[in-house]
């Protein structure tokens, strides 16, 4: 079969026109939008299933260097590690606290359920944990960069089936969200629970962004790169196997929370963010162009029962557990609804789900204030610990 055969910069300039074509074509399709695909995803998953197409008929195949995709896996991580503020968890109350145990929980839940079944299915673990929360809290940030992990442990095709798994995880915590909310609201009667707005103006007020300061941000970004080399060299030493970004996390909290308290430096945050989201864009743009379809034919039905598994105990958990343990009133429903968005997928898709309430009901905030923390700064960071942890057990 004649190969097509792409450079590093080939690579990287045909990831960005599939994302760019994946941009536009989610705009003309409201469901896309709807649920905040996204654009890489959408323009990557259509390109895979024409390479698949491809490679079926014997027609072509791809072959592409991804040399730059772990380069922009590890920014993006590191641009994460920089958000793990303790100060800010410290500040956000017993609440805040709670909902990062709950996260906790649904983590060390999401995973323990996967493995099981797949026991029950006659599958490996590995392919369970591919449906547990590396793609479903973790979405398709981490199922990309743990796929490789789980190859290096000689499962076939698992990039693929993590980013097929996030993808669903995506659609159904989405739909879920809303009507979970809804219910808890009207059979509970809860918008006599609602409170008012009370924070000061400037609680709202974003970071403000400076041109100049993107170099020196850049520069932060490169040091807790390279000193998480060493980090992560230390790791290994344990004889478990860690994704080669976890150093450079590490080193990048450690060098926020000394900024936050020794007050001798500053850390760029806002556009250390803008690098991070810029660098995950084009990571999920190679690695959707790089997918084999193909290679999930096998594993149909147990993928169907364990991504069904997930969603039935995304449900319970966000219904029983979030709506309870987190004060059982409007507030408490809306977080519900925020849960399932980044708990199956993305903190935007949680932001989404709690607006679409928020504006057919009354407004709520604390919602607002927990779950950008929560999912944006800390639940990547505890997801890769615990899927090192669970990775390492097989």
């Amino acid at each position: 079969m004649p190969t097509f055969s792409l450079d590093m910069y080939q690579t990287l300039a045909f990831a960005v026109a599939v994302l760019t074509f994946g941009s536009w074509f989610k705009r003309k399709v409201k469901f896309l939008e709807t649920f905040c695909i996204p654009s890489p995803v959408v323009g990557g998953f259509i390109f895979s299933m024409l390479s698949c197409i491809l490679h079926v008929s014997g027609i072509l195949d791809f072959s592409f260097d991804e040399t730059l995709k772990g380069i922009c896996m590890v920014v993006f991580f590191t641009s994460v590690g920089f958000q793990a503020n303790f100060k800010i968890l410290k500040s956000g109350g017993l609440s805040l606290v709670i909902l990062l145990i709950c996260v906790l929980a649904l983590i060390l839940t999401q995973n323990g359920l996967a493995i099981v079944l797949s026991k029950l299915l006659g599958v490996s673990p590995l392919v369970g944990l591919s449906t547990g929360s590396i793609s479903m809290v973790g979405g398709h940030g981490t199922a990309g960069a743990f796929g490789p992990v789980l190859e290096d442990f000689g499962m076939s095709g698992a990039t693929t089936l993590c980013t097929a798994a996030a993808t669903f995880g995506l659609i159904a915590g989405s739909l879920m969200g809303g009507p979970i909310g809804r219910k808890l609201i009207l059979k509970h009667d809860l918008l006599k629970t609602a409170k008012a707005d009370t924070r000061p103006k400037e609680e709202n007020i974003e970071h403000t962004k400076f041109f100049r300061m993107y170099a020196p941000a850049a520069y932060q970004l490169a040091i807790a790169m390279g000193l998480g080399t060493i980090v992560s060299m230390l790791l290994s030493k344990t004889g478990m196997t860690f994704p080669i970004y976890i150093g450079a996390m590490i080193v990048a909290a450690i060098m926020r929370n000394l900024s936050e308290y020794s007050k001798k430096f500053d850390i760029h945050m806002a556009e250390i963010s803008d690098i991070g989201a810029i660098c995950l864009t084009l990571f999920l743009g190679i690695a959707m162009i790089t997918l084999k379809l193909w290679q999930l034919a096998s594993l149909a039905l147990p993928l169907f029962i364990l991504l069904c598994s997930q969603a039935i105990l995304m449900f319970l958990f966000a219904y029983f557990v979030v709506y309870n343990v987190m004060g059982r009133d409007y507030d408490a429903a809306i977080l519900s609804a925020g849960v399932c968005g980044f708990g199956m997928g993305a903190t935007p898709n949680a932001m989404a789900n709690m607006y679409s309430l928020t504006h057919h009901f009354v407004p709520s905030v604390k919602p607002y204030l927990l779950v950008p923390i929560v999912g944006s700064m800390f639940a990547d960071f505890l997801n890769s610990l615990c899927i090192t942890f669970f990775i390492n057990q097989f």
